[in-house]
């Protein structure tokens, strides 16, 4: 029995329901592929089902605001991933006529999907045989014919997609490639992988070999950075300082409040005497720290945020172009970072 039989079999008997494999809507595809990106499926699946609640097409979807997508999206990090799906909408609803392409190579024009995306859209909506190329696949592969080219390198991508179009079942590419996908999430996982009730193990090359630990071979990302933000709480009346993020750096467009980042951690209350923040504020405010060095981990990068309360700020005069008071009340409405977020679900304003 060939690979792709063997994985097929096992999907029939062990295969999850997931709503989005319940549709051949190249849009909700769409929508639970970008989603599901660097998210498990239980974190993405309400997001999912929100956003087809929310807009049940892809009209619905371009012609929702930036803004509104965003909101929806809070929480789920890697926000770029929400605007370029937004994009993608707006491209669909002005050249495609509202029709979402179901071939890759008119998929792959559109912004936010690569090769993987591309090939699982097409493939589980039109049956298109492409071969589908995620963590699992690349998991499941290398551990099963002994590939140890480090896979985020161009000869292992190389490699590996070549292997995996030889593999495809060309006569059922929608299921092999669900098939594949489930497999390397359910039985052949990244930690303890259930090899003793695996099918496939006399054949597998990791297991016969005792390398399972050792495969897939990933080189390592660069060393991350620190960076040092200094949040400041500033309220008045019934209203709240609030700022927009700008593009190029994390969180783009995303809401927060007033900051200033330093190029190291700074102690207590020291940020009082930090020349940016007087340029900004003065010296005769009123300050208290609410929240110190709350981390929080994105690719190459780690944040420590400290939040302050700022009473009678003077000199807001010179506050910058991107701050605006907002009502309190319309807090909610505004889509914010997970960092921001987070403090606002325990803080007492």
């Amino acid at each position: 029995m060939s690979f792709a039989k063997k994985i097929i079999e096992w999907y029939h008997e062990h295969q999850r329901d997931l709503p989005w494999r319940n549709t051949r809507d190249p849009y909700k595809i769409w929508l639970s592929e970008i989603i599901l990106q660097q998210t498990r499926v239980e974190q993405g699946m309400p997001y999912y089902l929100r956003f087809v609640e929310r807009y049940p097409d892809v009209l619905s979807f371009a012609n929702a605001s930036e803004d509104d997508i965003l909101h929806l999206w809070q929480g789920l990090g890697y926000y770029s991933r929400g605007r370029n799906m937004h994009k993608a909408a707006g491209i669909v609803r002005d050249e495609y006529q509202g029709e979402f392409p179901k071939a890759y190579d008119e998929l792959i024009k559109l912004p936010g999907i690569g090769e993987y995306t591309a090939a699982a859209i097409s493939s589980f909506s039109n049956d298109e045989a492409q071969a589908v190329l995620d963590g699992n696949v690349f998991r499941v592969l290398a551990r099963y014919f002994g590939i140890d080219t480090p896979i985020n390198t161009p000869a292992g991508k190389k490699i590996f997609s070549q292997l995996a179009k030889e593999n495809l079942d060309r006569t059922y590419p929608a299921l092999y490639n669900q098939a594949i996908m489930d497999f390397g999430a359910l039985q052949c996982k990244p930690k303890s992988p259930l090899c003793q009730q695996c099918e496939l193990q006399l054949d597998c090359y990791a297991k016969v070999n005792d390398v399972i630990a050792d495969l897939p071979v990933k080189i390592k990302a660069k060393k991350s950075r620190n960076r040092y933000f200094h949040y400041f709480i500033i309220q008045r009346d019934e209203e709240i300082l609030m700022s927009k993020r700008g593009a190029s750096d994390v969180w783009e467009n995303l809401y927060e409040f007033p900051m200033i980042e330093t190029s190291e951690a700074l102690e207590g209350m020291s940020i009082a005497a930090h020349q940016e923040f007087l340029d900004i504020f003065g010296s005769e405010v009123q300050l208290t720290l609410l929240q110190t060095n709350k981390k929080h981990i994105l690719s190459h990068q780690h944040i420590y945020a400290t939040f302050y309360r700022l009473l009678d700020p003077r000199g807001l005069e010179r506050k910058k172009i991107n701050w605006n008071y907002v009502l309190l009340k319309d807090l909610d409405k505004l889509a914010k970072h997970k960092l921001i977020f987070s403090f606002l679900e325990t803080a007492k304003l």
